[in-house]
């Protein structure tokens, strides 16, 4: 330092640093905000990562054992083209039978079943009778419908379907919700028994539906996407009031064979499905649209698969034939990380439970031979 040189004092060098601080800041700030930008133009529906997880795969495209899907939906006016283009696609996958739980009930009933038996593959479905709650639930509707569901079983129908409407929208004479232990609906169930025939019950939906959509509803995408299934408190009773009207229903009428559609929608807490099943032993359910909830817990469920392999039935809703393979490899391998079906309704991956094949033939086609009538059983390795 020359003599005429003096020392930066201690204020100078703080403002020379500030401005410094300032400085850099400002430039991350204004990379942030333009990075703000790209990041708000992506939409959650529109992230899809990519994994860089490299481990073994096992897709499946053919089921084990032939199987008997206990949900499936599909008018009863099928055209000819159609029917075959769908057994062939059957064939592919392994799927021996479909029970249409769409059925109808009366003239249309005995159509769709005629058509069937006609074609050259009458083997391959069965139906399911419904009821018409159109005109409400008055009083005698429940000795109406016992007579005419007699007449379907009569004229092909193999069961009840009972939808998701029931219990939610259905009313009654004077507009009140009609509950799922009505007894109004009594006669129904005796009739099932008398006939012995199962009532495959669809009650209620997953439980995230009925709470308030916001960042901590699991279901926030689904219901953003399909803002219809919402069932807000204002308007609906809550999950647990149908639950519990389902159970009693359950409970009340030990003669009756129920299958509780998707799991009873308790495949998130199996525990909670377990002890229903000790409870009621004259239900059993199936494996509809929840294939997200098992895939997410492979140990837990692959246990819960074990302890009551005689309890479940295959079942998988939306006839999609590209997206059943996604159970085979859910239930048949145990691959690890893989992609659901349908984002919306998960937003995470699925693991294989490794089902052992005593397990995987009764879900597939043992129980469902047990449980519902009129199966054609002489495609099937064994038959209880």
């Amino acid at each position: 330092m020359s003599f005429t040189e003096k020392p930066l004092s201690r204020h100078v060098m703080a403002g020379i640093a500030t401005v410094t601080l300032v400085g850099v800041a400002a430039t991350l700030i204004a990379q942030s905000r333009r990075g703000t930008s790209a990041r708000e133009s992506l939409t959650v529906e529109d992230y899809e990562p990519r994994s860089t997880l490299v481990v073994s795969e096992h897709p499946i495209a053919r089921a084990k054992f032939p199987v008997v899907d206990v949900h499936s939906h599909h008018s009863p006016g099928l055209g000819e083209a159609e029917w075959d283009r769908i057994v062939g696609e059957m064939d592919a996958l392994n799927l021996q039978v479909l029970v249409n739980l769409s059925g109808g009930s009366g003239a249309s009933l005995s159509r769709g079943v005629s058509r069937i038996r006609s074609s050259t593959h009458p083997d391959r479905m069965v139906p399911f009778a419904n009821l018409d709650f159109s005109q409400g639930v008055t009083p005698g509707f429940g000795e109406r419908a016992a007579a005419q569901l007699e007449r379907d079983v009569v004229a092909g129908a193999v069961g009840l379907k009972i939808f998701k409407n029931f219990g939610l929208t259905v009313r009654d004479g004077r507009g009140q919700r009609v509950t799922v232990d009505d007894p109004e609906l009594d006669p129904v169930w005796a009739m099932c028994a008398t006939l012995d025939i199962p009532v495959l019950i669809h009650a209620g939906e997953p439980s995230e539906f009925f709470e308030p959509v916001d960042r901590r509803n699991e279901r926030w995408l689904e219901l953003i996407v399909r803002p219809g299934r919402r069932l807000p408190a204002d308007r609906f009773p809550s999950f647990e009031t149908i639950m519990a009207e389902r159970d009693r229903l359950f409970a009340r009428h030990p003669n009756n064979r129920f299958i509780a559609a998707h799991m009873g929608w308790h495949a998130n807490d199996l525990g909670r499905l377990g002890a229903l099943l000790d409870r009621l032993p004259n239900v059993v359910v199936e494996t509809g649209a929840i294939l997200y909830e098992l895939g997410r817990q492979p140990r837990t469920a692959a246990a819960f698969f074990r302890a009551y392999a005689e309890r479940i039935l295959f079942g998988k809703d939306s006839y999609a034939p590209d997206e059943f393979p996604y159970y085979w490899r859910t239930f048949e391998t145990e691959d690890e990380y893989f992609d659901y079906y349908r984002r919306y309704h998960a937003f995470w991956k699925l693991y294989g439970l490794g089902l052992n094949d005593d397990v995987l033939r009764k879900v597939y086609y043992e129980n469902a031979l047990r449980v519902v009538p009129g199966i054609p059983r002489e495609s099937f390795p064994t038959a209880p």
